[in-house]
């Protein structure tokens, strides 16, 4: 819709030259092989995409894909989604961005894990656009 013009993004907008990085859903990425079109909408954000260490076909899962949110997590060193909630923090980003609700879940629990709440937001793609058109 933002190649077609039905969705305006002004230059210059609330994220021109903010850091973004974006977690590849397990859906969209290794599902559907949808890589570049979320990271199109965040070019035309203006935004500064910082890429995770792991990123499109060598993405990591937040955990939801592997019903980690419904259920007690199995032994181990950590958590997944701390595990990737860690990867977006090294990237120096403001804002995560995602596009499923069950990765904006998984990923909000970790960045609350590490108590960069008040800092880091996680946010869908969607909301993202929003906030560009002046809508929230």
């Amino acid at each position: 819709m933002i190649n077609e013009g039905k969705i305006k993004i002004k230059e210059g907008g609330p994220f021109k030259g903010k850091k973004i990085t974006y977690h590849d859903s397990c859906y969209l990425g290794r599902a559907n092989n949808i890589y570049e079109a979320p990271r199109d909408v965040l070019a035309a954000l203006d935004a500064d995409l910082v890429e995770m260490k792991r990123c499109r076909t060598t993405g990591l899962c937040c955990g939801a894909g592997g019903a980690q949110m419904f259920k007690e997590p199995e032994k181990g060193k950590k958590d997944i989604n701390i595990e990737r909630s860690e990867e977006a923090l090294k990237t120096g980003a403001g804002t995560i961005a995602v596009a499923c609700p069950f990765c904006m879940t998984m990923m909000s629990d970790g960045i609350k894990n590490k108590e960069k709440e008040a800092e880091i937001k996680v946010k869908d793609v969607a909301e993202l656009i929003a906030e560009a058109q002046g809508l929230v």
